[in-house]
């Protein structure tokens, strides 16, 4: 309301300046009342025009306003009809915004397409452990940590014993706290088996025993045990396995079996304890990379070929035993 009788002010006085310009008065008199009529017409214009402007047009102050002023007063005669001819059909007639059907959104960093499968090996020798050796973020360094919390023990205990060295104290404590949760569920369950040993009946005891060698070899096998610990705990797992085929011998037992006995360094053993698997059931295929082992530890290199080209093509093509059969085949 304040705007509409400001431009009606305006265009009074705009319209007394024009009689002034032409009427008889001296050329002085014409001249001053004709500037004192423009000019404070032109100084309401403005304030009319500021005040309906958009935030972002009204400022900085004073060039704002005094950029329309000086439009309307500093061109004679036409001046504020030129200043309303261009502002007002903007002010009262604004042009409709249009809905964006679309956001830009900046390339992310990590890859947001997912990766052909090739019969390649897909996985390379870096990784995380690269990222926990070289990048300088610790935030980029902790979430290599996270992401092997979906990861097989197997894979992941070694990336988190890298992770221990780190120089970052909340790499370091993050990589401990998931070592020991790992570790504590393993204990937990060996706790829970010997507790439950006593009162067992004694036919139920033999599955027991072997439930304990599956745990003590997982602590052994992940690489949670190590030095005396893991002497310790292989002679555990040892003692349980033995235990169990006294009772219920199967494929599966001689063959955890034979892996013990690996580890112990008791190559006779493990060879016999893969020949009863195999007796017991146990296919080839699963049996051919511990009997290449085997055969490669004494040195009968000659047989290794022979038992990997045994194993499904499948298998072959896939980790760790790709490169293996690029090797020997």
């Amino acid at each position: 309301m304040i705007s509409k009788w400001l431009f009606s002010g305006a265009a009074l006085l705009e319209l007394g300046s024009w009689a002034s310009a032409v009427s008889d008065l001296p050329a002085h008199q014409a001249a001053l009342l004709y500037a004192s009529a423009h000019g404070l017409g032109s100084a309401m214009l403005t304030a009319g025009i500021w005040l309906l402007l958009p935030r972002r047009y009204r400022f900085p102050l004073p060039w704002s306003p005094l950029f329309i002023f000086s439009l309307s007063f500093f061109i004679p005669l036409i001046g504020m009809i030129g200043v309303a001819l261009a502002l007002f059909p903007a002010l009262y007639l604004p042009r409709k915004r249009k809905v964006q059907p679309w956001e830009a959104t900046a390339v992310p960093e990590l890859p947001f397409r997912p990766r052909e499968r090739t019969r390649e090996l897909m996985f390379s020798d870096g990784g995380l452990q690269d990222v926990l050796r070289h990048a300088p973020d610790p935030d980029q360094r902790l979430t290599a940590i996270f992401a092997t919390r979906r990861m097989r023990s197997k894979e992941a205990i070694p990336i988190l014993k890298l992770a221990l060295r780190d120089p970052s104290d909340d790499v370091r404590l993050l990589a401990y706290s998931m070592l020991d949760q790992r570790e504590s569920r393993i204990n937990q369950r060996i706790e829970q088996a010997l507790a439950s040993m006593e009162k067992t009946k004694a036919e139920r005891k033999f599955a027991l025993h072997g439930q304990l060698a599956r745990w003590y070899w997982e602590l052994a096998y992940v690489g949670l045990a190590q030095g005396s610990v893991l002497e310790h705990v292989l002679q555990q797992a040892w003692s349980h396995v033995g235990t169990a085929l006294q009772g219920e011998p199967s494929g599966e037992l001689h063959l955890l079996a034979g892996r013990i006995a690996m580890e112990l360094g008791n190559l006779d053993e493990a060879s016999s304890q893969f020949e009863q698997a195999a007796q017991t059931g146990t296919g080839a295929a699963q049996l051919a990379p511990y009997q290449a082992e085997i055969a490669f530890r004494r040195q009968r290199y000659d047989e290794i070929p022979q038992m990997l080209a045994s194993m499904p093509a499948d298998m072959l093509q896939r980790p760790p035993f790709a490169a293996l059969a690029k090797y020997w085949l």
